[in-house]
């Protein structure tokens, strides 16, 4: 099993460029689309704190549509967690983990800190 695991959706190009510099040093990641299968709030929260955040904002993709339809602007985090397993959509991407770090792919370069 690898030790890299990616959240991934394919029609993503930041996702599908992240996949292609860990293809090219020759990491084999796991690549969770968690659109199909979204993760449970405790791997929110696991995730969140592997980035060194707190909040889930860190994750959180708040120029989506449902973002505002749902009204999670001034929403706690437990609302916002709630929210990002109900509507995956609003998980930023992609998300790269790697034993106890993780970074989002915005620039897909920002996974080259986790290969040193």
């Amino acid at each position: 099993m690898s030790d890299v695991t990616v959240w991934f959706n394919p029609s993503c190009s930041k996702c599908r460029t992240t996949q292609g510099l860990l293809a090219e040093r020759g990491v084999d990641a796991d690549y969770v689309r968690y659109l199909e299968s979204a993760p449970t709030k405790a791997e929110l929260r696991r995730v969140v704190a592997l980035l060194g955040e707190t909040s889930p904002r860190a994750i959180a993709r708040t120029g989506e549509d449902a973002w505002k339809e749902l009204g999670l602007g001034d929403a706690d985090d437990e609302a916002i967690f709630d929210a990002m397993v109900a509507n995956p959509i609003l998980i930023e991407r992609p998300i790269v983990i790697r034993g106890e770090r993780a970074v989002v792919g915005r620039p897909p370069e920002n996974v080259l800190e986790l290969l040193d």
